[in-house]
C-alpha cells in the first residue's frame, strides 16, 4: 500500500504483469486495506486467500481501538509551546517507558522541530530523509534501547517499525491523508499494549476533517466540538501523488477471507 500511496501502481503493475502467470506465489502485505490494493489483488491474484490479523474484518480503515487519541485544534503558531507542554508532562528522561516518537511532515520541518526541542535542553533524535541511511539507524536503534528518548520522525518512520514501549506519539503537523495519521499512531499501543496519540490539527488540514471523525468514532473516541465545526463530509481525494487510492476498484467476490484474533 505505501508503493501504491507514493505514486508507483504502474510500476507495480509492470512487475506484476512480467511476472508468469502460472507456477508462481504472490503474496501482497499491506497494514491497511485501501482499494487501491483490493484492485491489484482482483486483477493479479487468481481465487486470492485474505487473511486478516486482528478484530477488523472488514477492512475497512480503522485505528487501533487500544490507543487514546486526542485532537487539539489550535493556532499553528501555538504549537511549539504546545509540544513543549506535552514532552516536559510525559517524559521524565529517566525510563524507557517515556519514549515519545514526534512526527512532522516535512524533512525540514523535522530538522527544525529537533532543534528546537534540543535547544530546551531534551535528548532527542530523529530520522528523516535528509540524513543518510547510517546515520537514521542510528537515532532509532539509539531510541530503541531507550537511550534517547525522544524521536522526531516525517513519515518514513510511520510504516513498518515495531518500537516496543512507545508511550505517547505526537502529530505536530497532519500527514496529508488519514491513512497515514492510522499508521503514524499505530507506533504507540503495539502488541497488547495501551498507547495515547496527541494531534495537533489547524485550519489547513479542514479539508480532512470528515475522515479524521470517522477513525475517531471507529475507534470510540471522543470527538472535539472544535474538530466538528470543520464539518463531517468526507471529499474524495484526487491529487495524481496518490496512485489508486482515490479510486473505485472491482471487488474481489472470489476471495476466501480468513480472519485471526490478535
Amino acid at each position: 500500500d505505501r508503493m501504491l500511496d507514493k505514486g508507483f501502481e504502474e510500476e507495480v503493475r509492470k512487475i506484476l504483469g512480467s511476472c508468469a502467470p502460472t507456477g508462481r506465489q504472490t503474496l501482497m502485505f499491506t497494514a491497511t486495506w485501501p482499494p487501491s490494493v483490493r484492485e491489484l489483488a482482483a486483477t493479479f491474484m487468481k481465487k486470492p486467500v485474505r487473511i486478516n490479523i486482528g478484530e477488523n474484518t472488514t477492512g475497512e480503515l480503522r485505528a487501533n481501538t487500544r490507543i487514546v487519541q486526542e485532537v487539539e485544534v489550535m493556532d499553528p503558531y501555538d504549537k511549539n509551546d504546545r509540544l513543549i507542554a506535552l514532552l516536559k508532562k510525559y517524559q521524565s528522561g529517566k525510563n524507557k517507558e517515556d519514549r515519545i516518537l514526534v512526527f512532522c511532515l516535512y524533512k525540514k520541518e523535522a530538522t527544525r522541530i529537533e532543534g528546537f526541542i534540543r535547544s530546551k535542553g531534551f535528548n532527542v533524535g530523529g530520522i528523516h530523509g535528509d540524513l543518510s541511511q547510517d546515520q537514521r539507524q542510528r537515532s532509532l536503534d539509539a531510541f530503541k534501547a531507550g537511550k534517547v528518548p525522544l524521536l522526531v520522525a516525517t513519515d518514513v518512520a510511520a510504516r513498518g517499525l515495531d518500537i516496543p514501549a512507545v508511550e505517547v506519539v505526537i502529530n505536530v503537523t497532519f500527514p496529508l491523508t488519514v491513512e497515514d495519521y492510522v499508521h503514524r499512531i499505530g507506533r504507540t499501543g503495539r502488541a497488547g499494549q495501551d498507547g495515547r496519540a496527541i494531534t495537533f490539527f489547524t485550519d489547513h488540514e479542514k479539508g480532512l476533517a470528515g475522515a479524521l471523525i470517522n477513525v475517531l468514532k471507529g475507534a470510540n473516541q471522543p470527538v472535539p466540538e472544535s474538530l466538528m465545526k470543520f464539518g463531517t463530509t468526507v471529499k474524495k481525494k484526487t491529487h495524481d501523488a496518490y496512485g489508486a487510492f482515490y479510486r473505485d476498484p472491482s471487488e474481489m467476490k472470489a476471495a476466501t477471507k480468513v480472519t485471526f484474533d490478535d
